[in-house]
């Protein structure tokens, strides 16, 4: 099963190189090769979702929990913008419009075009603001 092997004896039979005692030099990319007006645009849908209902559903009451849905979309987009910009700091940038479109991105599945890549950062956000969009319009057709 196991056995317990003192230290001393790990100590003596070891080979330490001075290679593997160099600290690892490694580049960080925390920009998802995504450009920057693709995530304004992702966080201007869904702002305008709750900007949205709140025309739509103007309530007085309704200000703080609006509030609240604001404070936490902008922080969750100011989040991974300050991630870019984090120790250890590196020369990645977010990706140029023009290099997106020439180069795509990369995905677990393969190499997405730039359409593709939009279509998919985008489909969820734009389906929300739909659908915020009808509920809006129902509801004024039923008052």
């Amino acid at each position: 099963m196991t056995e317990r092997i003192p230290r001393d004896l790990i100590a003596h039979q070891a080979i330490v190189h001075a290679e593997a005692a160099l600290p690892f030099a490694h580049t960080v990319d925390r920009t998802f090769e995504l450009p920057t007006g693709l995530y304004a645009a992702t966080a201007a849908l869904f702002l305008g979702f709750v900007a949205l209902m709140a025309l739509g559903f103007g309530n007085p009451h309704m200000i703080v929990p609006l509030g609240i849905i604001v404070i936490f979309l902008a922080m969750f987009f100011a989040v991974p913008a300050q991630w870019v910009r984090m120790n250890p700091v590196t020369s990645q940038r977010a990706t140029s419009w023009a290099r997106f479109q020439r180069e795509g991105v990369m995905t677990p599945f393969g190499r997405a075009t730039a359409g593709q890549a939009t279509a998919q950062v985008l489909i969820l956000p734009a389906v929300v603001f739909g659908w915020g969009i009808a509920v809006v319009t129902i509801a004024a057709l039923v008052r």
